[in-house]
């Protein structure tokens, strides 16, 4: 894996609201202060629970949305305000998965067609018989035969959907690919599968991934470096190796053991408890010390500063992050189901390098 960034934010801030005609709409502090960097030709994750702001920081890093305050650098650019020419030219080395493969796909229109958009608009070079021979190539390389062009979106399943978004934010041959939660919405069937080919992907083609994921036990089988979220903010950022090995931040081992284990293990270990504090109210100091079991009033007086708690980059926001013990045996939680064992058990098999087989259902 190369130490060379391909894109990398400073103090990356996203508000919401404060305007309105009649009574002044509240002001949500959806991302604030971010600082992160991706090397090129790993894949990223960048995990939390429901709310804190993952996906807001995906479409900040992918220029959807624009920035309150901050810096966005892809390959050496400052990207944080481009527009126009410029934004359609960075679309051309920067693309999207979506969460739902069928709403982002239009219905209207074929396979092919949906593939060869793209083409049109960053390779207009391209002759029709070239751009046909581009999409066959395409849905070819996500595992689909190249008659498939001339279906619609509604003939297909859910993961066979989510292959042809990835063969449309292939078409353009981007050097960084984000993807927001691409495979929650797909059948546990089917997620390996999904997994297996974003990660040939990433290693034939040469592809940096920036993956948005609730499922722990995916970032833990597929991501090089790990970065977790609470209120808008990154609280530990390590390899997956230190995060889920050696977990420094409270939230990072609550949310470890919110995994859930199969019936009869007993283990005590640290239970997430309450609820989030809502990000247009968010508590003083550190955001975590309401819900946090080893608070102290000193954590509610100050925001606590990311910490480097290893030569590698392991690095925590947390107050009293040297007194509290990293738990043991974190990073591999019992199987939770046959289903889950055997997806899992696939993954494992196809980076090994054997031949696997899948059902799509």
């Amino acid at each position: 894996m190369s130490t060379d960034v391909i894109l990398k934010a400073e103090g990356l801030t996203k508000r919401f609201g404060g305007g309105g005609f009649l009574a002044k709409a509240p002001v949500v502090q959806a991302v604030s202060d971010i600082a992160l960097e991706v090397r090129r030709g790993e894949t990223f994750a960048i995990v939390g629970e429901s709310g804190c702001g993952k996906s807001t920081l995906a479409r900040l890093l992918m220029r959807l949305l624009e920035p309150t305050a901050g810096q966005v650098t892809f390959d050496g650019q400052d990207i944080s305000h481009v527009a126009g020419a410029g934004l359609t030219r960075l679309r051309r080395d920067m693309q999207f998965i979506f969460q739902d493969p069928f709403s982002s796909l239009n219905p209207r229109m074929t396979v092919g067609k949906l593939i060869g958009e793209p083409l049109e608009v960053h390779a207009p070079e391209l002759t029709a018989h070239e751009r046909r021979r581009k999409v066959a190539e395409l849905l070819q390389q996500v595992g689909l035969p190249a008659e498939h062009a001339n279906r619609y979106p509604h003939e297909f399943s859910g993961g066979q959907r989510q292959r042809i978004g990835i063969a449309r934010a292939l078409a353009s041959g981007p050097k960084l690919i984000i993807g927001d939660e691409p495979v929650s919405a797909l059948d546990v069937s089917v997620q390996a599968q999904v997994i297996n080919l974003l990660g040939d992907l990433s290693r034939d083609l040469g592809l940096t991934l920036v993956i948005i994921a609730h499922d722990l036990g995916v970032i833990r089988h597929m991501s090089d470096r790990v970065a977790v979220m609470y209120l808008g903010r990154i609280v530990e950022m390590g390899t997956a190796a230190e995060v889920f090995d050696q977990p420094r931040h409270p939230y990072t081992q609550a949310l470890l053991a919110s995994i859930p284990a199969p019936r009869g293990a007993e283990e005590a270990r640290p239970q997430l408890t309450g609820e989030m504090p809502s990000p247009s109210a968010p508590p003083s100091g550190c955001a975590f010390h309401t819900r946090c079991p080893h608070a102290t009033p000193a954590c509610s007086a100050a925001i606590p500063a990311p910490v480097r708690v290893s030569d590698s980059g392991h690095s925590v926001a947390c107050h009293r992050w040297a007194d509290i013990p990293a738990p043991e045996g974190q990073a591999t939680p019992p199987a939770r189901s046959e289903q889950a064992e055997a997806r899992f058990a696939l993954y494992r098999a196809a980076l090994a390098g054997a031949e696997v087989q899948y059902a799509e259902p």
